[in-house]
């Protein structure tokens, strides 16, 4: 009969590492409630200040729970992950901007900037400022260990899943990781409360988290990199009503992308009176960045997507 276990979050890890040590086995079929801690690991408080963001000093890993140890899982396996719940665990979160991190240079945003946002309700994000964002809560991070030995940074996407920010995978969703080695050794962490897919600033709406989920295994299936599949439609709480957008061509993505999202930022100063640095958060936790056309070379076409149902 499956069973349920719990993680606290006490004990983390901060690298990837196939030597670490599980906390827990478990079977297919069964369910972890795991507590995770925010990507500051908790370094902010709802009364920090921009000064805090530089107090931080350098990145060393995104703060997981885990590893789950799933008998029986092999490589050349399917691990499927449904995600069953993820909520605050805090009532809190934060957003910052980190000078020289993120879509846009340094010299876009020189200074550092943190926003402490209010999720008590849990399920809209106060920021002020007549900013509303609903909360479409994930975990920013969900992995297994790498086939490689030693110790791998958690900050990019890995093909054994890791640090993907993929906004869609709320509750209801299932994630499909490659088993790389004997046991998956899955971690999890790094909850967002909402984002907008591309999460320019580098942070979402960052938060502590009740983050569980049911472990499955497809034994003999292959598969090279991550899948997941959706419950029903995607961001059902912001892909609603009017969205104002912004377009940038040119032969480069990335520089497309930062044009569309300088262009978003100029609109939400002159018509939303916010600050460019609250513009660049809210361009961060619900603008979304898409390839609105990719073959007509040499210009493409990317656009961002402003949810004009987040004001109130």
């Amino acid at each position: 009969m499956p069973r349920t276990h719990s993680l606290d979050g006490e004990t983390i890890h901060r690298e990837w590492n196939n030597a670490i040590a599980p906390r827990i086995e478990i079977d297919p079929g069964d369910t972890v409630h795991f507590e995770t801690r925010d990507a500051s690991n908790r370094h902010f408080t709802p009364t920090s200040t921009p000064e805090d963001v530089l107090n931080r000093g350098p990145f060393v890993g995104h703060p997981l729970t885990g590893p789950v140890l799933v008998k029986g899982a092999r490589p050349g396996d399917t691990l499927t992950v449904e995600i069953l719940e993820v909520r605050s665990s805090l009532g809190w979160g934060w957003t910052q901007i980190r000078p020289g991190r993120g879509l846009l240079p340094e010299e876009d945003f020189p200074k550092p900037f943190l926003q402490i946002w209010d999720l008590a309700d849990g399920k809209v994000a106060h920021m002020g400022h007549g900013v509303r964002v609903p909360i479409e809560a994930f975990p920013g991070v969900m992995g297994v260990a790498l086939d490689e030995p030693g110790a791998h940074s958690t900050m990019p996407p890995r093909r054994s899943g890791g640090n993907m920010d993929i906004k869609q995978l709320t509750a209801g969703s299932t994630l499909y990781l490659p088993v790389l080695v004997d046991g998956a050794l899955f971690s999890t962490g790094d909850a967002h409360a909402a984002q907008g897919d591309g999460e320019v600033c580098i942070t979402a709406i960052e938060m502590s988290a009740h983050v569980t989920l049911r472990f499955g295994l497809e034994r003999g299936r292959r598969i090279a990199e991550p899948r997941f599949r959706t419950s029903g439609p995607v961001g059902v709480g912001t892909n609603r009503g009017p969205h104002f957008v912004t377009t940038a061509h040119g032969p480069d993505l990335f520089r497309n992308s930062q044009q569309a999202v300088r262009y978003m930022i100029e609109h939400l100063v002159e018509t939303r009176g916010l600050s460019r640095e609250q513009a660049y958060v809210v361009c961060s936790v619900a603008v979304d960045l898409r390839i609105s056309e990719i073959v007509d070379a040499p210009n493409w076409i990317v656009s961002a997507f402003l949810p004009e149902s987040i004001f109130a």
